[in-house]
């Protein structure tokens, strides 16, 4: 059984084929991860979905096959031809997954280094899968690991400070290019996590917010979690404002674009829109004095933001293979741990019978039951401590599964499926609290 991951991201992609790839609402989501764990090699999934990667992330008994079939099925889906999608894909597994996955989670492998959102993206795409069944054991335990990770860096780096995300560095663009200002108008199209984020940063930079989405309870009610007034506008009122207002950031989940050509007129002012969904929410426009930037605009400002952060991700990605090598280990004393129980279990069984059998005939009195019992289990005790300890250290090396398959098949050992609930995730265990 391996782990495999199959990474698109802005590394290998451009958002043209990004947003082909996107699973923009929960119907396209499950659909594909009912069709992924309906074959018999592919045993657990879980899709990432964000502006900047899809990953598929999966637990299988073959990678070379569950690579083609999941590839296969992005070329159905996207439209991509499968060779295309093959030549550009990142395919990780075991060790590289894990590694990969754990870098994601920590915002390494993020357009912004060090960006907020992903791991709460990745917990969201976790309990989806979760609380539809697509994966229940091994994944799992590594997204318990990749938080813990994320968590880590977090706490042994700086790199969770600053312009930390798609959203903060559209909007210091945007400040770059209307220059020192204030009270510059700016439009917010949308009332998701992302806009809530936009509004955050373009209050911070001095900039008057106006906010408008098809949902305008949704909106309103986002306003009013700011301080600061945030003006609401009507939906309907979209090409007007479009028109008005020389700064617009759009985040919204529209599967097409909500901007079009026949809503753009001419001004004699400097526009600048920002589109930072996928898919994009901007279709291809050409006007005077508009500036349109999408995600693969802001690499610029990326760029710099890794060379400010480089010392501390060489820090991170430390963390990043510490922790991948003891996720391993870690697995293997999941292993190691049901065997002992069972090993102690099947000691207790003989104890219980043979002293029940001694009682029955006489060799010992009842009132002695208690006493003796003791005395055989601190035997029992004496007499498995030393191949535990042995057991133990087995996990750790590579002998380690054929000498747990050589216990489990000497003491007739079964494994004990309540343990699982024991080693899975907090996220999973509160699934049903959160939702």
């Amino acid at each position: 059984m391996s782990y495999l991951v199959i990474s698109f991201s802005h590394k290998n992609t451009d958002i043209q084929m990004r947003e082909k790839l996107a699973f923009p609402n929960e119907e396209d989501k499950d659909r594909f991860l009912k069709y992924l764990t309906s074959e018999k090699a592919i045993k657990e999934a879980i899709i990432l979905s964000t502006c900047n990667r899809v990953e598929i992330i999966i637990y299988t008994v073959s990678v070379s096959y569950a690579t083609e079939i999941i590839l296969e099925r992005l070329a159905s889906y996207s439209g991509i031809e499968f060779d295309d999608l093959m030549q550009r894909a990142d395919v990780y597994d075991n060790d590289g997954a894990i590694h990969h996955l754990f870098s994601v989670a920590s915002a390494l492998d993020s357009l912004v280094i060090g960006e907020t959102q992903i791991v709460g993206q990745l917990k969201d795409s976790f309990r989806f899968s979760l609380g539809k069944g697509y994966c229940h054991q091994s994944l799992p335990r590594a997204l318990h690991y990749a938080f813990k990770c994320a968590a880590a860096v977090r706490t042994a780096t700086t790199l969770g400070t600053g312009s930390v995300s798609v959203a903060s560095t559209a909007v210091l663009k945007a400040k770059e290019e209307v220059g020192n200002k204030e009270g510059i108008k700016a439009l917010v199209i949308g009332a998701g996590e992302m806009s809530e984020l936009t509004v955050k940063h373009l209050i911070s930079k001095g900039f008057k917010v106006v906010l408008t989405s098809r949902d305008i309870k949704k909106a309103t009610i986002l306003a009013q979690t700011f301080e600061e007034n945030v003006q609401v506008e009507d939906y309907a009122n979209l090409k007007r404002l479009l028109n008005e207002i020389p700064v617009m950031i759009t985040a919204t989940s529209a599967p097409y674009p909500i901007i079009t050509q026949n809503m753009v007129e001419e001004c004699n002012f400097d526009r600048y829109w920002f589109d930072i969904a996928v898919p994009r929410d901007i279709d291809d426009i050409e006007s005077d004095n508009l500036n349109i930037f999408t995600v693969d605009d802001l690499q610029f400002i990326v760029n710099a933001n890794m060379a400010l952060k480089a010392k501390q991700a060489k820090t991170a990605f430390g963390i990043v293979g510490k922790m991948s090598a003891e996720f391993f280990d870690w697995l293997k004393t999941l292993e190691v741990e049901p065997v002992l129980k069972h090993l102690y279990l099947r000691g207790e069984e003989v104890i219980d019978k043979k002293v029940n059998n001694a009682i029955k005939k006489g060799f010992i009195n009842r009132e002695d039951e208690e006493n003796i019992r003791k005395l055989c289990q601190t035997v029992l005790k004496e007499y498995l401590h030393q191949p535990s300890r042995k057991i133990k250290h087995l996990s750790k090396n590579m002998e380690c599964d054929i000498v747990l398959g050589a216990v489990q098949s000497m003491f007739e050992l079964k494994s004990d499926s309540n343990m699982l609930n024991k080693y899975r995730c907090d996220h999973a265990l509160n699934i049903n609290e959160r939702g």
